[in-house]
């Protein structure tokens, strides 16, 4: 039975290999802070945090996620170590919220390795803090257990660190923010939920692992998006069924109006259900997996979320593999060394039978993990073969027949597929990257080799794949809007980029010839900074009816190449104008740019870059999950050698624009 605590209640624990389980609603900061028994910490070392996620015994979420799941092992802790806290705090500086009093109260919930819960706590109370202490386990006459804090602090994190005794708290809080601002920079956003009250997820229970048998529970972790992510525990997580676990994401919390703190992990109301899975092959076996088999309101939103599963699916499934071998990995060598610890053992029969025995129980849970991983594998792949060719043509991959039908949409799509992710476990399956629509951040598709080892000749060509990569994003995004919806603009200031923008000019799809030279760059960006101004100003005046009958209300992407090129200092400091002001308003910025190209600008540029999703012509592991913090291979979604699906559908974007 769960012990639902409250404020300075303590538990005791039977346990000592436990997840702690945090699931806040809005993207929170996750740590872990050592103390000795007078419950001061020794130093910065006693901290795991996002920069720092790993310490004996405890390992934390690599990034600020509104759920997170950190893994403990009490017994691994140092001696010195006689209490434990998990420390919860805002965000800074990413424009979220600031207090917790303006959030819904985060829930903590302690479990064992087979998921059960031993004990929760939902921390209320909370108004201008923006750090807490929410649980603390300590040991008592050789005896952990957990107590709840809820020990808030409305100077953050450095107030929270230098209570614990830490000299260096201010700067140990400056590292974690800029840890936390890197982690969300290059985060690809968890898809939000379209209703308040819908849980779009497939769940199974978990099963119970053996008493020698890793962890593999749907703790494990796994990042997204925005941001979430879940802590990689030191063991690998069970599947019950051989259908990897699916966790439902915690409503959002209310814009306006009193904080809900109801439960929550309860739920009053439900989404339409996914449709029944077919029938298991044989008794005993997984169901045969179909396209739109996750909840929703249309089967478009059913495969969105099914392609967001999968993707969470396989981060947790790597993850726990990941966790498994380094928990195994550990434990090879603390046998090793108490093998060696003793000097009767290290020579002789005896000491050569202990250390082939140790390696013996490494292979075998190396073994077991990778087994699991490989069942898990070849259900996932299952799904992918079955839903990639029913996705919609925002969804799919250029080279799926459903662009040979293709007409133009007479609404927009949720999201739109930018490309495919991968893990180098994964083998030959990806998972197409979505993001929703309309776009919440510009994109950057880096033209320079920073992050390929090429020769000079080498980058010729990445920056006309970077080119192409832009034309092909731009034309399905004109593709998956109704007609007249979605305006592109292009700055080719040297005209660098013309072959590859041929398609987008013949067709006639663009709002205007690519601009050229100083003076198009200065027209074009005066022209979508007034519109962006305009529509700010209608907006906060509540007078959106009143914009000039001249303005183009409709979403706009400018596309600049070849950055700076053609760009003063009045030039640059409007394209960082339209790309923080923009999207808010409709108008959405794609760089193709080496950022070595603009190094003369030092760190003006870097609120820039930062601002936008950065993508790459060639596959590149840069990015990363909202749930675990995987570096995920991203693959553009280009067109196939000789393929002519974009004339094609450019040419029938025109026409629908003409009629």
């Amino acid at each position: 039975m769960t012990a639902e605590l409250v404020r300075g209640q303590n538990h005791p624990l039977a346990q000592v290999r436990l997840e702690v389980r945090v699931s806040a609603g809005r993207p929170v900061v996750a740590g872990a802070a050592l103390s000795d028994e007078r419950g001061r910490a020794h130093g910065v070392e006693w901290v795991a945090h996002p920069g720092a996620p790993t310490l004996p015994g405890v390992e934390v979420s690599r990034q600020a996620a509104a759920d997170h799941r950190l893994a403990l092992d009490l017994d691994a802790l140092p001696s010195a170590v006689h209490r434990l806290g998990v420390l919860l705090a805002l965000p800074a500086g990413v424009g979220g919220p600031v207090r917790f009093g303006a959030v819904a109260a985060p829930f903590v919930a302690v479990t064992g390795l087979d998921g059960a819960e031993i004990a929760s706590y939902t921390l209320t109370g909370l108004d201008t803090e923006s750090a807490v202490i929410a649980v603390e386990f300590y040991r008592r006459q050789g005896a952990w257990k957990v107590r709840a804090v809820g020990q808030g602090y409305a100077g953050g994190l450095a107030e929270l660190l230098s209570d614990q005794g830490l000299g260096e708290a201010r700067r140990l809080a400056e590292v974690i923010d800029e840890a936390v601002a890197r982690g969300l920079a290059r985060s690809v956003a968890a898809p939000p939920p379209r209703t308040p009250d819908a849980d779009r997820s497939r769940q199974t229970a978990p099963a119970t692992p053996g008493a020698d048998q890793p962890h593999t529970g749907p703790g494990a972790p796994g990042g997204a998006t925005d941001g979430t992510e879940p802590a990689r525990p030191p063991y690998d997580p069970p599947v019950s069924d051989g259908s990897p676990h699916r966790t439902p994401a915690p409503p959002s919390p209310p814009s306006a109006g009193p904080v809900d703190y109801s439960h929550p992990r309860r739920r009053t109301t439900a989404p339409p259900p996914p449709p029944p899975a077919a029938a298991p092959a044989e008794p005993g076996q997984p169901a045969r997996p179909v396209a739109g088999d996750a909840t929703g309101w249309s089967m478009d939103e059913r495969l969105y979320n099914q392609v967001w599963g999968m993707f969470e699916d396989l981060a947790r499934t790597v993850a726990a593999y990941r966790s498994a071998v380094d928990f195994a990995d550990s434990r090879l060598d603390r046998e090793l060394d108490q093998a060696l610890a003793d000097p009767r053992g290290r020579i002789g029969a005896g000491g050569d039978g202990a250390r082939e025995a140790a390696r013996a129980r490494h292979a075998a849970l190396v073994d077991q993990a990778r087994a699991v991983l490989d069942r898990d594998l070849a259900q996932l792949t299952a799904e992918a073969e079955v839903v990639e060719p029913a996705l919609p043509a925002a969804y799919a991959s250029w080279d799926n027949p459903v662009w040979h039908g293709y007409r133009p949409p007479m609404e927009i799509p949720m999201a739109v597929r930018v490309g495919d992710l991968s893990l180098p476990e994964s083998g030959t399956l990806g998972i197409p990257m979505l993001l929703r629509l309309p776009l919440e951040r510009g994109l950057w598709i880096d033209s320079g080799r920073s992050s390929h080892d090429g020769t000079l000749a080498d980058q010729d060509r990445l920056r006309r794949l970077a080119v192409d990569t832009a034309v092909a994003q731009a034309a399905r995004l004109l593709a998956v809007y109704p007609a007249g919806e979605f305006s592109v603009h292009v700055i080719d200031a040297a005209g660098a980029g013309a072959p590859s923008l041929a398609p987008l000019v013949a067709s006639g799809v663009l709002a205007g010839p690519p601009a050229a030279g100083a003076a198009g760059v200065a027209e074009v960006l005066t022209r979508l900074t007034r519109r962006v101004d305009l529509v700010h100003m209608a907006l906060r005046g509540g007078a959106a009816d009143s914009l000039p009958p001249d303005l183009d209300t409709s979403e706009q992407l400018l596309i600049v190449n070849d950055f700076p090129h053609g760009f003063d200092d009045r030039a640059v400091t409007r394209l960082r104008y339209l790309a923080d002001e923009g999207p808010a308003v409709g108008v959405h910025l794609m760089m193709v740019a080496d950022r070595e190209d603009a190094s003369g600008y030092g760190p003006l540029l870097d609120p820039l870059w930062r601002s936008l999703l950065r993508i790459t012509p060639l596959p590149d592991d840069h990015l990363a999950d909202p749930w675990v913090g995987h570096a995920w291979t991203f693959e553009p979604s280009l067109v196939p050698a000789g393929s002519r699906v974009v004339e094609r559908v450019l040419a029938q974007v025109a026409a629908a624009r003409g009629r």
